[in-house]
């Protein structure tokens, strides 16, 4: 069985910075892609960032040259690298590992920023 703890979170200003941090544990064979998610207060959950094994990378449009995904494999350890928070960043944000026939949600941690 695997799980996901994700931390990090927390409270910052606009034009702030935070890392998220996501450590896997349990049955993993092999490197996994690992994503971020996240869901803002009365909205579904939206793609954030992905990472593979290869370490190709992809973002949703909104955090395109403010937030970084990367990964310590040695570690199972995804991070996410966010910069220039804006209030519309607010949100739980989860952490995903896809499995070969199943994928993981990690229990969520909470951004928020001030304007």
């Amino acid at each position: 069985q695997v799980q996901l703890v994700e931390s990090g979170g927390g409270l910052v200003q606009s034009g702030g910075s935070l890392r998220l941090s996501c450590t896997a544990s349990g049955s993993i064979f092999g490197i996994r892609p690992m994503g971020w998610y996240r869901q803002a207060p009365g909205k579904s959950r939206e793609f954030v960032a992905i990472i593979t094994n290869t370490e190709w990378t992809n973002y949703a449009d909104s955090v395109k040259g403010r937030f970084t995904i990367s990964r310590d494999n040695a570690k199972n350890t995804v991070y996410l690298q966010m910069n220039s928070l804006k209030p519309e960043d607010t949100a739980v944000y989860y952490c995903q590992i896809v499995l070969s026939k199943d994928y993981v949600w990690g229990q969520g941690t909470q951004v928020t920023v001030s304007s």
